[in-house]
């Protein structure tokens, strides 16, 4: 089996490069180990790997980051990740900005931007204040709230396996989820490489399903990422 997924031909109103996205429902996101921080806990940009459902590379993620921000603000820093396809070429573009994290304090919620192509603003995820579940609301590029994405109730890091349910604006109907997955023991243990599995409908806006991917990243960062 081809371990790399086919290019899709350009389809007139999907922004470049996402028309693969028009065929699939659900994606694993895989993210490499890193040998060195293994062994010295010396934290390094993230590296990923898009999968579809038979196994094959989509796309790949490359976090964009300097040492002292690394280092010092951990999983609170601000990032650009970079994800590009099979033949190199960036599609998808997700910026973090600066800022702390605290469920105490409202003024201090998390966000991120996602443009595909870079330049091309597509949609927006913003982190709802909540004191003890993960909430956040996910927008177009006009800024028009379109789904919410939940997380579980306080207490849920220790499990293996952790959903956040993607759902309406109403909250009335669950069409998604994005999936922390049991990576192993000695993973868990000695390195903070997660996986990660998004499901959804298979006809919702590309550009929400590239938000979807920019989610995933965020949410990794927030709540499974080890802080040296």
């Amino acid at each position: 089996m081809n371990m790399y997924a086919v290019p899709i031909p350009g389809i007139p109103g999907c922004p470049p490069g996402l028309e693969y996205l028009t065929q699939v429902d659900q994606l694993l996101i895989k993210q490499k180990v890193e040998l060195i921080e293994a062994l010295v806990g010396f934290e390094s940009n993230n590296k990923y790997e898009v999968r579809n459902s038979l196994g094959q590379n989509v796309f790949y993620a490359v976090e964009e980051n300097d040492c002292l921000s690394r280092q010092c603000c951990g999983p609170m820093r601000p990032f650009t990740i970079h994800v590009l396809d099979n033949c190199g070429q960036e599609i998808i573009t997700i910026t973090r900005p600066l800022k702390c994290m605290s469920c105490f304090f409202p003024c201090c919620l998390q966000e991120l931007e996602v443009q595909a192509p870079p330049g091309n603003t597509v949609g927006y995820l913003t982190q709802q204040w909540h004191p003890l579940s993960p909430k956040f609301i996910v927008s177009n590029e006009n800024k028009e709230q379109v789904l919410k994405i939940n997380g579980p109730f306080c207490g849920w890091s220790c499990l293996p396996d952790v959903d956040f349910e993607i759902l309406t604006m109403d909250e009335v109907n669950k069409i998604g989820k994005i999936s922390k997955q049991w990576s192993g023991l000695l993973r868990e243990v000695f390195t903070d490489t997660d996986n990660f599995g998004i499901q959804f409908p298979m006809d919702l806006d590309v550009r929400m399903k590239a938000v979807m991917i920019g989610a995933c990243f965020l949410i990794d960062f927030m709540f499974f990422e080890a802080t040296n």
